[in-house]
């Protein structure tokens, strides 16, 4: 395994990047246009994130590589993103729901980096944080909209709740990357936030009159690059075909 610290800072740029890449391609398409252009907003959000997180890593590797190296001259099995993120955006109702999914463990974990005794680390939790605030407010609002709305709007949320739920539980499970960093006070214990989490998430299902799934079984390999969803691999040709086709080229 590769330096803790290099590991870690990939998983939180590769979450960001995928997930950045995903909700962007809502860009032009979206229902509505204030959904086009708030998808949008919160694309450039993750991107802007994901310069910062791949940015320290290529700077803790000290190997020659960029944050642009990093984002698209990886392979699929170099990439640390959790499974969640890379799912397939799907209608509308399911890309929310994954963002929801994944905003309410984000912003608590940011919350919980601004201690780290990394200042890098830190600060690059508290602007994002910023951010973060934003897209859990706007993901919590269309979640709860959408679950309590028509009937037709319930049953795609609950659908979509039931198909991505069982990548929720890979966020809270702990490796020795985790423990390396929580041990030199870097960053928290995942496991520490599920109880928050799932009081969250409980609260805002209720108000949006949707059945949590009483399975947790949790898909895992994504962070540790042990395995990832046929997905990422498509996704992956088409963010990274320029870069692949002319290395080195320059504006």
């Amino acid at each position: 395994m590769s330096d803790p610290l290099f590991e870690y800072l990939c998983r939180m740029g590769d979450n960001t990047l995928v997930l950045g890449h995903r909700v962007s391609e809502w860009c032009g398409v979206a229902p509505v246009l204030e959904e086009d252009i708030a998808l949008a907003n919160t694309a450039l959000d993750l991107i802007g994130q994901t310069q910062l997180w791949l940015g320290l890593a290529a700077e803790v590797e000290d190997a020659g590589r960029d944050a642009d190296a990093l984002a698209f001259r990886r392979d699929v099995w170099d990439f640390r993103n959790l499974l969640l993120v890379e799912q397939p955006n799907g209608d509308f109702g399911r890309t929310m729901m994954r963002q929801f999914l994944f905003d309410a463990w984000h912003l608590p974990y940011l919350t919980a980096l601004m201690d780290s005794k990394d200042a890098r680390i830190a600060a690059i939790a508290e602007k994002s944080a910023k951010e973060v605030t934003y897209h859990l407010e706007r993901s919590t609002d269309t979640v709860i909209g959408l679950g309590d709305g028509t009937e037709e709007s319930h049953n795609r949320m609950q659908a979509a709740l039931d198909r991505l739920w069982p990548y929720v539980g890979e966020m809270f499970v702990g490796d020795a990357v985790d423990s390396s960093l929580q041990e030199r006070g870097l960053a928290p214990d995942p496991a520490s936030l599920r109880p928050g989490y799932d009081e969250l998430v409980g609260d805002v299902f209720t108000a949006a009159t949707l059945k949590r799934p009483e399975d947790d079984f949790a898909h895992k390999g994504g962070k540790t690059g042990a395995r990832h969803s046929e997905h990422l691999g498509h996704m992956l040709t088409q963010m990274q075909w320029l870069q692949r086709a002319y290395p080195d080229a320059t504006w």
